[in-house]
């Protein structure tokens, strides 16, 4: 089971378009067991990718139930899933919601890709939203997350 945290980066980031310096803030995703092994791992991930100085500034848990990445596919899109589960201690059905991130490259091939995702599921459900997610970048444990 993964444990996922937000980390809001901010940096001086060169503007493509006017070549100017910009200060940004940058949403990424990091897996790890507590908030200090995330800073840390933020740390290491993203002074490969920044030249000079960046600051972590913002911690939080990030509450994802999976997590669906696709080669050829550059933004993340954030998807509520709900399906109906039994509530076996009190015998009734219950509506689940769960949130889910999913690559794509537009909003109908990330709706595309959660249904080749979620193909097979033995229950029925539902997609009530699909939006696209501000992440920059996600760094899981493992660096060889099933490419479909």
């Amino acid at each position: 089971m993964h444990t996922w945290f937000e980390c809001k980066v901010k940096y001086l980031k060169i503007d493509e378009v006017s070549g100017r310096e910009k200060k940004v803030s940058e949403p990424y995703l990091v897996d790890a067991v507590s908030f200090t092994e995330a800073e840390n791992r933020i740390h290491k991930e993203l002074e490969q990718m920044i030249r000079g100085e960046f600051m972590v500034s913002n911690i939080s848990k990030a509450n994802y139930a999976d997590i669906f990445p696709f080669e050829n596919a550059d933004r993340w899109f954030k998807c509520k899933v709900s399906y109906v589960a039994l509530d076996e201690g009190a015998g009734k059905e219950k509506k689940v919601s769960n949130t889910m991130l999913v690559m794509g490259n537009d909003l109908k091939e990330a709706y595309d890709n959660l249904m080749k995702a979620l193909d097979g599921m033995t229950i029925d459900f539902e997609v009530n939203g699909i939006n696209e997610s501000p992440l920059m970048d996600i760094f899981p444990y493992e660096t060889d997350l099933i490419k479909r």
